[in-house]
């Protein structure tokens, strides 16, 4: 199967390890991958805080660029949801019919990873090697945009050498929120203060997500309490092998 990477601004600017770590995985299963040249922001965070008209360009572009594979796969549930959720829509309320149907088109082939390894590949057991405590946060747009379930966790109890324990209150936001973190400082902090005395309850040597600014979130406040707990992408664990 040809599979296109979407990488995600995040990712490629700050966290390369996790793309690195996809098509790893990806490949490791016997899986071509490519990443599109083309691609760009695919405008998620435009249409979050209300400039739709700049937004259109980039939802064309993602539709332009992703045209095409059998596939497209991103280690990123918020990206995978505003491809799939908002793209089209944002198109029809422009009045550009046929950027809606790509658009909508492209969208029905995106996945997040583990909606991808579980769903299409049919996978859960994927060879991996992780001999570490480890605690699943459910990131908001997985848990309630796309609905990924309990796939992440499908996947995770099959890593050897995992020890993995149920994080209390897994379903509550960690206060991140893109641009919330940023306008209402004082509630995301108590959110994550929240979120950090869950994690540090379980004992967890790791924090896995599938959302890097999720993780990058977490991963701020735990390295400032200097609790010791590491967070870490659920791609870079799935790939990872003794």
């Amino acid at each position: 199967m040809r599979v296109a990477l979407f990488v995600t601004c995040l990712v490629e600017a700050m966290f390369p390890d996790v793309g690195k770590a996809t098509v790893t995985l990806l490949e490791r299963l016997g899986h071509e991958v490519v990443a599109p040249p083309a691609q760009t922001c695919c405008g998620q965070m435009h249409i979050n805080t209300g400039y739709p008209s700049t937004a259109m360009p980039l939802v064309r572009n993602h539709a332009e660029a992703f045209a095409g594979y059998d596939a497209i796969v991103a280690p990123s549930a918020s990206c995978v949801g505003s491809v799939r959720h908002q793209h089209a829509m944002l198109a029809r309320r422009a009045g550009d019919a046929g950027l809606a149907a790509a658009a909508e088109e492209v969208g029905a082939r995106t996945y997040e990873l583990s909606e991808f390894l579980v769903d299409v590949l049919g996978v859960e057991d994927v060879g991996a090697h992780y001999p570490h405590r480890v605690t699943y946060h459910p990131t908001c747009h997985s848990l309630r945009m796309l609905r990924v379930d309990d796939r992440p966790l499908r996947l995770l109890r099959q890593v050897s050498g995992i020890d993995l324990v149920e994080l209390p209150d897994a379903d509550q936001c960690c206060g991140f929120g893109g641009t919330f973190a940023l306008k209402n400082p004082d509630v995301s902090t108590a959110m994550l203060a929240d979120k950090m005395r869950h994690v540090q309850d379980t004992g967890a040597h790791t924090c896995t997500a599938a959302d890097s600014s999720c993780l990058m979130h977490i991963g701020g406040g735990l390295s400032r309490l200097r609790s010791g707990t590491r967070t870490l992408h659920l791609a870079e664990i799935l790939s990872a092998t003794a």
